[in-house]
């Protein structure tokens, strides 16, 4: 399997020559700053979003202004601007056939395995998903870095190409959604030509599409110049494009992990495929068959390798807003997108790396891949010592199925220590060692794939007996007592088994994500075997793959540590517990009365008008041990009807509304072990409420 042990020819043509080099189409060195700006405005919204800085409401309100306002001016500066002149057609069509092929292979798949009750929908939403990139928010400062100075003509593509999903291929998949929604008996019950006709509505509608539409016509009329008196107008909304929608993107992630499941991860693992491996290799492929009678072979070698480039891009986020829009598929799209974000970056970033060195002679190379796999074993020991420390300490090990994740993290450990051994052992002339060394790590690396089938196997009988033997026991439990003083609460029970069932969810799609994720790198270094063997010149691109086997193959501890090295009762709960004390005891110091005042009129304003209502909505006398009972409600519920009510407007807000509630006394939980959280925990209201005045504190009932 393509890697270190083999020898500097890998790197040759089979005739034995280097290809000829060629300078670089690229500036690689503007990259990496590029993607730090990029997905560093990323995480500035995420965190605004993760800590209700922003909450969701008000992030509605900047995507409107990100989709209706700066994104069709940007649109139109540019079709009036652009130059066909210096436009490549052939480059266009290749773009343009790799989509269509791309958005007809996966509908055509989805409808041929997916259920028959959603079968459209999914295929209208999931072929939306491989082939609508985020071209301007992500993709065009990227383009922009890689090739300002060598090709700037290239920018203009970006322009080109976009519309084409939004005006021929989106189209189609609505028309799929609508048949989706006629076929589940909606009441509202519509012809085919109706159908036809809204969503041919709907694209004509499209900020986006008009704007294109008439930035081609007045580029015609206006003679490639924007008039004068609305040229700052113009310029002002589109330079405010890219920082706004990069940080509205951070703020869409929020909370979209959370709806992934067991039944949505193969799904979610095809599509990423789709889109960030099956995409780039279609349009590099029409390029070179289209533009086959390119002015320059080092033009056309520098048009395949934008080609690639532009298929990594990610899914675009309005497709989560179609999602949301037809309430299909909203798990996949929403945790798709976001897990394609953040992969992409490493993979155009080594992309352009790759396509942008000379060919080198074959020894440099292979010195390089073999640095590159001892830097990531190295890196990956550390994680895989953590994650097996972490396994031993939360006490798993000895449990199905972390018996078995325990002896993957054995082999993957071994596995790297064995790359470590070899970098030094290939350079001393120890026949011994080194078999031995290379039996230490090929009998290692070839057993990380071995463990997951076992682990995978039972993870997968073990959902079906979850499913068949699961009973969600709602039998209500009369009976009343305001403090919950038994030692063995029925209450607390409930919980805890609540929790344990999610943990088992939990874990379960972890370890079906861990098996597939290492499928993965198994059949990409299957593919490297068969490339090099029925290919006479491998290329650039086979060097690319080897290099992703690498960090694949010993790699395999950070996905690891991902999964299992953050344990949520030894490391994360201890620490955000830590984390939330000292922020309250530090806001305290610097709010002081001021965060007091805003408590005590929540809960004044709550007792006076909302606690009755509430009481008769969400609170029901429960049993909590064998003769007391309490009056209890769920967490989760008295979200929702805060939210019903309107006194939030979404779950963050409600989320601090309940906790202003718990910190004056209005309610507690009923073992005052937690928080106020949108979870199923039980909470009661308090008999006697004390509330925080700016004084100190007063009794209210």
């Amino acid at each position: 399997m393509g890697d270190l042990s083999v020898n500097s020819s890998i790197f040759s043509s089979r005739n034995g020559s280097d290809p000829p080099s060629v300078p670089p189409s690229m500036s690689i060195d503007k990259l990496l700053p590029a993607l730090l700006e990029c997905f560093g405005i990323i995480l500035c919204g995420y965190v605004a979003g993760r800590t209700n800085i922003i909450p969701a409401t008000h992030a509605k309100g900047l995507g409107s202004f990100v989709s209706k306002f700066a994104l069709p001016a940007l649109l139109f500066k540019n079709m009036v601007l652009l130059d066909f002149a210096d436009v490549i057609w052939p480059f266009f069509f290749s773009i343009l056939v790799a989509k269509v092929t791309v958005f007809f292979f996966v509908c055509v798949l989805t409808l041929l395995v997916a259920d028959r009750e959603s079968r459209f929908s999914k295929a209208g939403l999931f072929s939306i998903f491989a082939t609508q990139s985020n071209d301007f928010a992500l993709g065009f400062p990227i383009v922009e870095a890689l090739y300002r100075n060598t090709h700037p003509e290239y920018l203009q593509y970006i322009y080109l190409v976009a519309p084409v999903s939004l005006m021929v291929l989106n189209p189609l998949g609505f028309a799929f959604c609508e048949v989706q929604r006629r076929r589940t008996g909606e009441p509202q019950q519509q012809s085919k030509l109706q159908v036809l006709g809204l969503v041919l509505l709907q694209v004509v509608k499209n900020p986006i599409v008009f704007m294109v539409v008439i930035g081609v016509i007045s580029h015609f009329l206006l003679g490639q110049k924007i008039p004068a008196f609305m040229e700052e107008f113009v310029d002002g909304l589109a330079n405010s494009f890219g920082g706004a929608a990069l940080f509205y993107l951070g703020l869409t992630m929020v909370g979209q992990l959370k709806k992934l499941t067991r039944s949505t991860v193969v799904a979610l693992i095809l599509l990423i495929t789709a889109k960030l491996l099956v995409m780039p290799l279609i349009c590099r492929g029409m390029v070179e068959v289209l533009d086959c009678g390119s002015r320059s072979s080092m033009n056309h070698t520098s048009l395949s390798n934008y080609a690639f480039l532009y298929g990594v891009f990610p899914t675009a986020p309005s497709v989560a807003i179609y999602a949301s829009h037809y309430n299909m598929e909203l798990e996949v799209v929403t945790s798709g997108m976001v897990i394609g974000t953040f992969l992409s970056a490493p993979i155009m970033y080594v992309s352009a790396w790759l396509l942008t060195i000379p060919w080198m002679d074959s020894d440099p190379l292979a010195s390089a891949l073999q640095h590159v796999s001892f830097n990531i074993s190295i890196i990956s020991l550390f994680a895989l010592v953590w994650s097996v420390a972490v396994m031993l300490l939360s006490r798993k090990f000895h449990r199905i199925p972390h018996i078995f994740t325990i002896n993957l993290f054995v082999a993957q450990l071994l596995a790297c220590v064995g790359m470590i051994a070899w970098n030094f052992m290939a350079e001393q002339d120890n026949f011994l060692g080194q078999v031995l060394t290379f039996t230490l790590l090929y009998g290692s690396l070839y057993s990380t794939y071995i463990w997951p089938g076992e682990s995978f196997e039972f993870v997968f009988e073990k959902s079906l007996n979850i499913t068949c033997s699961e009973t969600s026991d709602s039998t209500p439990l009369n009976t009343t007592c305001q403090q919950c003083t038994s030692t063995s609460c029925l209450l607390v029970e409930e919980e805890q088994k609540v929790a344990d069932r999610q943990n088992t969810d939990i874990q379960s799609t972890r370890h079906v994500l861990v098996c597939l994720l290492l499928t993965v790198s198994l059949l990409a270094n299957l593919s490297s075997c068969l490339w090099w063997l029925f290919n006479k010149d491998p290329g650039r691109l086979y060097l690319e793959l080897q290099f992703f086997c690498v960090v694949a193959n010993f790699g395999q501890g950070l996905i690891s540590f991902a999964f299992f090295g953050l344990d949520k009762h030894l490391i994360i709960s201890p620490f955000k517990k830590r984390l939330v004390s000292l922020w309250q005891g530090w806001g305290q110091e610097v709010t002081g009365s001021a965060a007091s005042e805003e408590i005590r009129l929540t809960c004044t304003q709550f007792l006076t008008y909302h606690k009755e209502q509430c009481v008769r909505d969400i609170a029901h006398k429960k049993r909590c041990g064998q003769s007391s009972t309490t009056e209890a409600f769920l967490g989760s519920d008295m979200v929702r009807w805060l939210q019903s009510v309107g006194l939030a407007s979404d779950s963050g807000e409600a989320l601090a509304y309940g906790w202003r509630l718990l910190e004056g006394g209005v309610i507690q939980h009923i073992t005052l072990e937690h928080g106020f959280q949108d979870e199923a925990l039980h909470y009661r209201f308090t008999k006697l409420i004390k509330i925080l005045s700016n004084n100190n504190s007063d009794a209210c009932h």
